[in-house]
């Protein structure tokens, strides 16, 4: 049935799709002709397509900063983005309007259809891509994973991980082996982390030196091809999804990709699911599932069995145990930018190090949270310049009024405090260059500096601390949608880094002015110049 509707697809003319598109745009521009309530006329840059507008500008291998940067200089904190036929989405960075939309998240302001259709391609119903009611039923079946309490469990786990990596890079190391490529270790090791803590399950990631040995889920995860390297009519119809969601649906080769992803990723965690529930009911030693196990996934089984309203159905709790396994790309991302940043600046590295060392041995729950600052330092100072996604897309569900922090001019030149947001206008909140706008944060934005992180209260600007984030810092979103996992995955950063850190000195191969590049899979990630892939090779040294 596939092949059939790909070969019909194919077979279609330019001038055919260009038609169909035609029309289904003439249809929307007629109905939204009809609303009562215009979206404020704003200033903007121009298309630079009549087709897919400069939605390539921030989903393409450029930096999307430099181009944010651009726009923000010409157009201010709020500005009109052309995204195609004729449609214009807002673009707001403003910090007081940010955080309106961001608290309003689930409900007045939710998902936009593209966003949707997206993550369930890839994962199913979970918590990321459901909206209002059923969004809080799963934050709230799924807290109890995530508390301070179960997290606290979690860092022997993480500790144990890290020893085993060990083992084996001594294992490299003593081969003769200068250099080694930390970023498919750092995805090892988080999805260690990830099975043993979220499944009781050990993948083996960690187990031999030799890279060529896989568990299932990272060669399903290596399978996606970003959208420039994807066939035609996959990035013609990857580019026009957020004017045309359905396109999503038709199963181009980016969809088969990512479903294939999506059931792969079903059958590995069905196949643990039912495991886990057995093993927990032989422990427990009743019929009630739950018993004694501590895991993320035993903690869900508990609440899929609870009361309350509050269960989840089979099918949703396999979404979310998807969305756990790419949880992995995002924690070893950040690492490795760690690291990068570390080689870049070797005076922070050994500050880090020399703190790391009073430890005398593995890192506690109680240090990583509160007796190491300069840790804790440089994890905001990463996080804040390298967040695994740089925008969030939202879509409001009825008329809103934004208040802005500064007044702003339209398109007509009057001066405005506040944005008219029409029912169904596509809003984005580009986190990443919150993050790092120099109007923000001052004229140091660009520098890795830890220190600003010691004293915040003294040293950042009145804007920074204005971001109701995470600490300042837009990473995890804010309001309903305001990361849940974020406390599970400081902890998983930190105790790697630390063990990293206390074991190991870290260089880049050609300097600390290597130029590292961007690389487009299912998250951007880090790549070293000249490098096939996202391979990022550093210069290891075991200290003794």
């Amino acid at each position: 049935m596939a092949s059939s509707i790909i070969g019909a697809i194919q077979a279609l003319r330019g001038s055919d799709i260009v038609a169909i598109l035609l029309f289904i745009f003439v249809v929307r521009l007629i109905k939204n002709s009809r609303t009562r309530v215009h979206t404020t006329k704003l200033q903007g840059p121009p298309s630079e397509n009549f087709f897919v507008g400069l939605f390539p500008a921030i989903a393409g291998v450029d930096e999307p900063l430099k181009a944010f940067e651009k726009w923000a200089k010409q157009y201010g904190t709020v500005f009109s983005f052309p995204m195609g036929f004729g449609r214009q989405d807002v673009m707001i960075w403003d910090i007081k309007a940010a955080a309106h939309i961001l608290a309003r998240d689930t409900f007045v302001y939710q998902q936009s259809n593209f966003s949707r259709v997206f993550l369930d391609n890839m994962f199913g119903k979970g918590i990321l891509s459901v909206e209002h009611d059923d969004h809080r039923r799963h934050r709230k079946a799924l807290t109890p994973a995530f508390s301070n309490a179960a997290i606290r469990g979690y860092v022997n786990t993480f500790n144990d991980s890290a020893e085993k990596l060990k083992a084996t890079w001594d294992t490299i190391l003593d081969s003769g082996a200068e250099t080694i490529e930390v970023q498919q270790w750092m995805n090892r090791l988080a999805l260690e982390n990830l099975g043993v803590a979220g499944f009781s399950h050990h993948f083996g990631a960690l187990s031999s030196p030799d890279t060529n040995l896989k568990p299932d889920i990272m060669e399903v995860f290596d399978s996606f091809e970003s959208p420039q390297k994807s066939s035609l009519i996959s990035r013609i119809f990857f580019f026009l999804g957020p004017i045309f969601p359905a396109l999503l649906y038709l199963p181009t080769q980016n969809t088969l990709i990512m479903r294939r992803i999506k059931y792969s990723m079903k059958g590995i965690a069905d196949a643990l699911l039912e495991r886990t529930k057995r093993e927990m009911m032989i422990d427990s030693g009743d019929e009630k599932a739950g018993g004694s196990d501590k895991s993320i996934i035993g903690l869900l089984i508990k609440a899929e069995s609870s009361s309350g309203g509050l269960t989840l159905t089979p099918d949703e709790v396999l979404a979310q145990n998807t969305l756990f396994f790419a949880g992995y790309e995002t924690t070893s991302n950040t690492l490795t930018w760690a690291l990068i940043e570390l080689c870049r600046h070797p005076e922070v590295q050994e500050k880090l190090r020399e703190e790391l060392n009073q430890l005398g041995g593995d890192p506690t729950w109680e240090q990583i949270t509160l007796g190491l600052p300069y840790l804790d330092a440089v994890t905001q100072e990463v996080l804040r310049m390298h967040m695994p996604v740089d925008n969030l897309l939202r879509e409001t569900q009825q008329d809103d009024v934004v208040p802005l922090s500064k007044p702003i001019h339209t398109s007509t030149g009057e001066l405005v405090s506040e944005l008219v947001v029409a029912k169904g206008q596509a809003v984005h909140i580009p986190i990443g260059f919150i993050n790092n706008s120099e109007e923000i944060w001052g004229p140091d934005v660009k520098e890795f500096k830890p220190e600003r992180w010691l004293d915040p209260d003294t040293t950042l600007t009145g804007d920074a601390k204005a971001i109701q984030g995470h600490h300042h810092i837009m990473t995890f979103s804010d309001g309903p949608r305001f990361c849940l996992g974020r406390h599970f995955a400081l902890a998983n950063f930190k105790t790697s880094l630390a063990n990293l850190i206390r074991r190991y000195t870290f260089e880049m191969p050609n300097g600390k002015d290597t130029v590292v590049e961007r690389h487009l899979g299912i998250l951007p990630r880090p790549k070293l110049a000249g490098e096939k892939g996202p391979s990022v090779p550093l210069k290891v040294r075991r200290i003794d």
